[in-house]
């Protein structure tokens, strides 16, 4: 499910600097109690700062959601599994030693999802940000020391 080396280089190659799309509100996730403690922790972990973005969180005000750059950048913690990882052709990518499935959607960027940990966290990103996945080495930290792995 993990992408080699020169797949993963492709998935960095440089994104287009124009802003992203300023996003009103997100739907904010209903954990399980024991996944919402997970993202409670995580909110107080999140970097300030994200590929140069400042976080301004989306609507409604909720520590299950986050975002950096209006939009550019929304993490989503305590989704449920996508179905998605039940396909063996999945794509993933590692970033810092956290494991992500990748979805590519039609009119956006990405779609990331963490695997192998006890709460799901799903990054999306604009299209500026499509092919960088620079974002996810700077949330890696936090997600390693909040959301523990299923291994």
């Amino acid at each position: 499910m993990l992408l080699g080396p020169s797949a993963a280089l492709l998935l960095m190659a440089a994104a287009g600097c124009s802003p992203g799309d300023a996003t009103a509100s997100v739907a904010v996730p209903s954990p399980s109690p024991e996944a919402a403690a997970y993202c409670r922790a995580l909110d107080k972990e999140l970097p300030d700062t994200v590929a140069g973005l400042e976080r301004k969180d989306p609507g409604p005000g909720s520590e299950l959601t986050a975002g950096w750059g209006d939009g550019a950048i929304v993490l989503r913690c305590g989704v449920p599994r996508p179905a998605e990882m039940d396909d063996d052709q999945s794509k993933g990518i590692t970033a810092d030693g956290v494991n992500w499935m990748l979805e590519q959607r039609e009119d956006d960027g990405p779609r990331l999802t963490t695997t192998l940990r006890k709460a799901y966290v799903e990054v999306t990103f604009s299209k500026a940000y499509a092919h960088d996945t620079t974002p996810l080495a700077a949330l890696a930290p936090a997600v390693k020391k909040t959301v523990p792995s299923r291994l």
